[in-house]
């Protein structure tokens, strides 16, 4: 652009004007080109005394492909009050911006403009307006449409097939594609894409494979479908063999590790990406968050966020979204809050993520707040925002407010309370150990209990110790899900407190004969951007010798300055006191904290994620104020300690 703004000046010095066919020339590049800029030439357009109708055409198509495709609408009505005739380069990008921007009726005004024009025959137009009406849900206008084609007519045949797999109706776009006498590379990247969005991946890989010629699209189309499955291993070996890789490739395997979990080798793919010097989009910073996010890594977080800004990536409502969720995630709330108040635009999703983020920093009130505060902006709640709402009640245990909400969802705000919604008030009952108010409502309300709400009743059995009401929903728990670890293992923990330590054996045995195996409690810690992760009695990290010392010399302190001695109730295993007192030591939590009082001086925050539930006695006795107001210890500590997993973990996960 520096060079062609220099060819400009160079022009209207010389010449002193600039001939129609100059300004077209110029208009066209810096519309349509990817390496133009759209307002400068809507600049040089408003400088035009009596735009020709290329240079309209030029600003349309520019703007129909952009994120306000209005423009071009607003730019056609333009043209038509200054008299001129839109021509066949015209229509097709003003369909297009229609469609773009679900215009649909005036779409169709524009369309009775193409037939008054006697350009109704035109491939290009025709395959717009199928587009239009597919975009509509019209697919009988864009079959009568695409009648009217020639069996070469490659663009609408490819137009139809397009519509029916936007609708989800593949065996009609199956239908258009086999009695197609000529197909170019986009037929068979639109019948991959359609099948692989639907999960249809056998269907995506036999045309994959039957392909003639692929290109880059070819191989994100397959791509997208795998991951759309979540099948990490196939997408990866597919990713590896790509002849050519766009970003559209990296941002593809990036959200598929990001979805499955795999954060650490979504980081990993990045660094790599980095040093391809690949240049990064939207896309990629919002999966690299969430993976952030689960991670707890603060210090990549904060470095994605300097990227976004260093690369000029606009912080909308879906990157801003993206950092609320990091930061609330990795216990800075007030990062969080800081990003989210600085988004300009705020829409439902943006409230929801701040929302479930105080709850999850426990800041129930504020939580309310928002939510209030949403509504007086003009942002209207939705079934989400409940589910934020409620998690912020259930961890403040405000249980009366949790069922006054539930009970006005439907009255007052037109929704539906969904099973998600009573299995958080069943979870604020239990945990308030109103166990007889939460059997009630499993068993009255109005849709099936998920295994979600029983896990929920059933550990507020193990909290209050109720044997009797855990055995039962305990075994009906298991046979939902005979897979899940969690459930034998909170059943198991529920013997064991009341001291039935054959009844616990039998359902450790049961688990280990189905093959079912126990999800390790993991703690981490990052520190300068290096994670470190921790199991319970880990020994495998390098600087283990150091940490369990640092652990002894807590624990000494804790016991002499404090008082405090192990809650060994908590250790649901039928050993001897001091062995318990031993389990109790080396939980992951305990290790991560040790190993942050080494590394991080008096002003920095220790922050651990857990991948589990948070074991209480160990939190509590980590946080015990005599631990870091000793002289020997770091003072003045900040803390965070997070699980932001889903609420049905694993219960007691280092016992």
């Amino acid at each position: 652009m520096r060079v062609l703004k220099q060819i400009h000046a160079q022009i209207i010095k010389e010449d002193n004007f600039e001939t129609p066919l100059e300004v077209s020339k110029l208009v066209s590049f810096c519309a349509v080109s990817p390496h133009g800029n759209l307002d400068y030439a809507k600049t040089i357009f408003a400088q035009q005394q009596n735009p020709s109708v290329e240079l309209y055409n030029s600003l349309i198509r520019g703007f129909s492909s952009t994120k306000h495709p209005l423009q071009s609408l607003l730019l056609y009505q333009k043209m038509l009050y200054s008299g001129l005739k839109p021509n066949n380069f015209t229509y097709p990008f003003v369909i297009k911006a229609c469609t773009e921007s679900s215009m649909i009726k005036y779409g169709i005004l524009v369309h009775t403009h193409v037939v008054k024009s006697g350009l109704e025959s035109d491939s290009y137009i025709q395959s717009s307006l199928i587009h239009l009406y597919a975009s509509g849900k019209d697919l009988t206008a864009a079959k009568k449409l695409f009648d009217m084609c020639s069996e070469l007519d490659l663009v609408s045949w490819n137009a139809m097939i397009d519509g029916y797999v936007k609708s989800g109706e593949m065996e009609l776009a199956q239908a258009v594609f086999d009695r197609m006498a000529v197909r170019d590379v986009i037929s068979w990247n639109t019948m991959i894409n359609g099948y692989g969005i639907l999960g249809r991946i056998e269907d995506a890989k036999r045309l994959f494979d039957d392909m003639p010629k692929r290109n880059v699209v070819s191989w994100n189309s397959m791509l997208a479908g795998y991951v759309k499955c979540g099948n990490v291993e196939d997408a990866f070996d597919l990713f590896s063999k790509m002849p050519y890789r766009d970003v559209v490739s990296w941002n593809a395997m990036l959200a598929c590790y990001a979805h499955s979990g795999k954060s650490n080798e979504a980081l990993a793919l990045f660094d790599e990406m980095q040093a391809l010097a690949v240049k990064p989009t939207e896309a990629t910073m919002v999966s690299l968050l969430s993976a952030c996010g689960h991670l707890g890594a603060l210090d990549h977080g904060s470095h994605l966020h300097s990227f976004i800004n260093y690369y000029k990536i606009e912080i909308n409502s879906i990157v801003g979204t993206a950092l609320v969720d990091m930061y609330a995630k990795c216990g800075s709330i007030f990062r969080a809050c800081e990003v989210f108040y600085s988004i300009e635009f705020k829409d439902v999703l943006a409230w929801n993520t701040i929302i479930t983020g105080m709850a999850m920093h426990g800041n129930a009130k504020v939580a309310l707040q928002l939510f209030d505060k949403m509504q007086n902006d003009g942002v209207a709640p939705n079934d989400i925002t409940f589910v934020a709402v409620l998690s912020a009640c259930r961890h403040a245990g405000m249980t009366e407010e949790g069922r006054r909400i539930l009970d006005c969802m439907r009255s007052s705000y037109g929704i539906a309370p969904r099973v998600e919604h009573y299995g958080c008030v069943i979870d604020l009952l239990a945990r308030a150990g109103q166990l007889e108010e939460a059997m009630e409502l499993i068993g009255t309300m109005p849709v099936e209990p998920n295994a979600s709400a029983w896990g929920a009743l059933l550990g507020g059995c193990r909290i209050y110790g109720n044997a009797q009401v855990g055995e039962t929903v305990g075994k009906h728990l298991i046979n939902l899900q005979p897979q899940h670890s969690g459930r034998y293992i909170l059943l198991s923990n529920i013997y064991a407190a009341a001291k039935r330590w054959d009844d616990a054996r039998k359902v450790r045995n049961l688990m280990k004969a189905k093959g079912v195996s126990k999800v390790p409690g993991v703690s981490v810690i990052e520190l300068k951007g290096i994670i470190h992760r921790f199991v319970a009695g880990d020994w495998s990290h390098p600087e283990s010798n150091n940490i369990y010392e640092k652990l002894w010399e807590i624990s000494t302190r804790l016991k002499t300055t404090s008082g405090y001695s192990p809650d060994t109730e908590q250790v649901l295993l039928d050993i001897e006191e001091e062995e318990k007192e031993n389990t109790l030591s080396v939980h992951s939590e305990k290790l991560a904290i040790a190993y942050g009082f080494i590394h991080l001086g008096p002003e920095e925050a220790i922050r651990i994620v857990k991948n589990l539930r948070c074991y209480f006695p160990t939190f509590h006795a980590a946080c015990w104020n005599g631990a870091w107001n000793s002289d020997s210890l770091n003072a003045g500590l900040a803390w965070a300690v997070l699980d932001n997993q889903r609420d049905d973990r694993d219960d007691d996960d280092d016992s």
